[in-house]
């Protein structure tokens, strides 16, 4: 048993030193410049825990089923909270190669449909309480965050602006147009697909929609997602730097030098411009009550107030 000078146990595996001993003293000075980086994100999430303690910490204990978005790798001993709208796809691809043990070489190979089968990676909450706690203390914990409202606007144009989506049309659409939409039309109300951006944020804000059931997970707050004030991230990888954040991982996890993650421009892109343009027409009231939903994960991940936002 190895310790090191966090004060976590390590368990060495055979031959190679563990994800978690390489991010704290790393061997390499290139790979220390970027452990300062990361040691200064992690600071960020525990002031912000610390200072808005009464709101982060309203759950005392995490039980099982909080735990469904932490993907274990037994292998390389790493565990990955999957925030959807922050490159999820694509690291699930790369948590299915590195827990397949063969069966996949590729990342890009394996269909964005099969990287979203539950069955095909293992969860966190599907351990027992003793293994649970071995894993949160002796495996790397990472996850990827992004600029909240622009993955905010991201989850909208994906769920109500594509024809295909029809489950969300038909689970959250006809329902936000039910309560938000003054004399909508019967085809409207039927087929949930003219979501607009106004009624969407309006359905957010709303009192009702927090006390009826949690966010969908696409736009629920990382903080809840993921529970950074509960358990300990050992990586805050960000989607402005993606690539080098997440092959920061992968060298860590002593598989970089076969294992990339995938480069590829999406041209579909929601950018910085475009969440301008759909914050206009959402009136300064709603615009200051959506950054109250979301402040802890602007506070927690060093994400500024955005320039175009008119708060009261």
């Amino acid at each position: 048993m190895r310790r090191n000078p966090f004060g976590v146990d390590i368990c060495c595996r055979k031959g190679s030193r563990s994800p978690l001993q390489e991010l704290y003293s790393p061997t390499q000075l290139e790979l220390s410049n970027t452990a300062v980086l990361h040691q200064m994100r992690r600071d960020q999430v525990t002031d912000t825990c610390r200072a808005n303690s009464a709101l982060s910490r309203k759950r005392r204990v995490l039980t099982p089923s909080d735990l469904k978005h932490l993907v274990v790798d037994e292998d390389h001993e790493l565990i990955y909270c999957y925030v959807p709208k922050v490159a999820c796809t694509n690291w699930k691809r790369l948590m299915m190669v590195l827990t397949g043990r063969g069966k996949y070489s590729d990342p890009m190979e394996i269909p964005a449909s099969e990287a979203h089968v539950a069955a095909n990676l293992k969860t966190l909450n599907q351990y027992s309480i003793p293994e649970i706690n071995h894993r949160l203390k002796s495996y790397m914990k990472f996850l990827f965050v992004r600029e909240p409202f622009e993955r905010l606007v991201s989850a909208y144009r994906n769920k109500f602006t594509q024809k295909y989506n029809t489950s969300f049309h038909k689970r959250y659409g006809t329902k936000i147009i039910r309560r938000q939409r003054k004399n909508a039309t019967q085809e409207a109300l039927r087929r949930g697909d003219d979501v607009r951006f106004e009624e969407f944020v309006a359905y957010l804000i709303d009192p009702h929609t927090q006390r009826e059931e949690p966010f969908n997970e696409h736009w629920q707050t990382v903080h809840s997602l993921c529970h950074p004030c509960h358990i300990h991230y050992d990586l805050v990888g960000k989607y402005e730097t993606l690539e080098e954040d997440s092959n920061y991982v992968l060298r860590l996890a002593g598989v970089g030098s076969y294992l990339r993650f995938p480069t590829y421009a999406k041209s579909t892109r929601t950018t910085d411009e475009m969440t301008t343009e759909f914050f206009q027409n959402i009136s300064s009231e709603h615009q200051t009550q959506l950054y109250e939903v979301y402040k802890l994960d602007f506070l927690m991940f060093n994400y500024s107030v955005p320039s175009y936002l008119k708060l009261e």
